[in-house]
């Protein structure tokens, strides 16, 4: 059985596409269906159902490709343990909201830099669901999401921590203060949120609908820091987690809201595709993840 066979299977598996798997391969479709069919004369049984320019894996199909996975990996981690750890490479896509991008960029990412110089790593931001497709086409490594507690038996979740979040103002704000607010209280001012559907503001959202309530905001958009510096300089309001204010809270520029009516489940996740094959690269990036604060990249 060769090698390259099964690496063709497994991204064919994954990008459910004997096109798209060539692209990736830098193969011809022809190639790519030459391979899996001498896989398939090999094994003695068809991996894939051809059904009018579709395929899906059969049963025998979804049985070989935790085994190819296993055999991938056991011949790669060989090939990596010839050379020493400070020489490891590799290329790491993450796919984030933009918030964790931000975050993660602006804090400790040089120190992974300088420990692992030869991984080098891609941003994407995109919302939950959009994120959760990239893992099962394998065109996203890991994802980090912001949103309501996910599992999924599909999915391993490598770390994961509960999120603060807060209405917040400007710190001269007439709410500034005031004890016990309730929802019905800020609930027509105007607002700046983060896009419709998308992550927290998907949870925030569900929590308001419980209460029969609706925000109309006056502005959407994804750019934390574009609605935090709109909040310091006027009278709206926003719903954000604490990691994105907290600094401008610290320095007084900002206010937390004393909202007591409202109670919102945000986590942060870090989660890969359960058939993900584990580069050494990879590895390498989850464990330093687990290890330091989510921030620390």
């Amino acid at each position: 059985m060769e090698l390259r066979n099964l690496i063709t299977f497994i991204h064919v598996a994954e990008l459910g596409s004997f096109t798209k798997a060539a692209q990736q391969l830098g193969y011809s479709q022809s190639t790519v269906s030459f391979q899996i069919k001498q896989l398939e004369d090999e094994l003695g049984c068809l991996l894939f159902e051809r059904i009018n320019h579709t395929i899906t894996l059969t049963q025998r199909g979804y049985e070989l490709v935790s085994y190819a996975h296993q055999i991938r990996s056991l011949t790669d981690n060989f090939k990596e343990n010839l050379v020493g750890e400070q020489d490891c490479r590799g290329h790491i896509h993450i796919v984030t909201p933009d918030s964790v991008c931000d975050e993660m960029l602006n804090a400790s990412y040089i120190d992974f830099h300088r420990q692992y110089p030869s991984i080098s790593i891609k941003f994407t931001t995109a919302d939950t669901s959009v994120m959760f497709d990239m893992l099962d086409h394998n065109e996203a490594d890991v994802i980090i999401t912001l949103d309501a507690h996910s599992y999924q038996k599909d999915y391993i979740i490598a770390k994961e921590e509960p999120l603060s979040a807060h209405f917040i103002a400007n710190a001269k704000s007439k709410f500034a203060g005031v004890k016990g607010l309730s929802i019905h209280d800020i609930i027509n001012e105007p607002f700046v949120l983060t896009e419709y559907g998308q992550g927290y503001r998907r949870v925030f959202d569900k929590e308001l609908a419980k209460k029969s309530l609706e925000i109309t905001p006056a502005l959407e958009i994804g750019r934390t820091d574009i609605i935090t510096s709109l909040i310091s300089q006027s009278d709206m309001i926003s719903f954000l987690p604490d990691f994105v204010t907290k600094a401008m809270v610290e320095s007084g520029i900002l206010c937390y809201l004393d909202v007591c009516d409202v109670s919102i489940d945000i986590w942060k996740q870090l989660i890969y595709h359960k058939n993900k094959w584990m580069s050494r690269s990879l590895k390498i990036f989850i464990d330093y993840i687990q290890k330091n604060e989510f921030s620390d990249l």
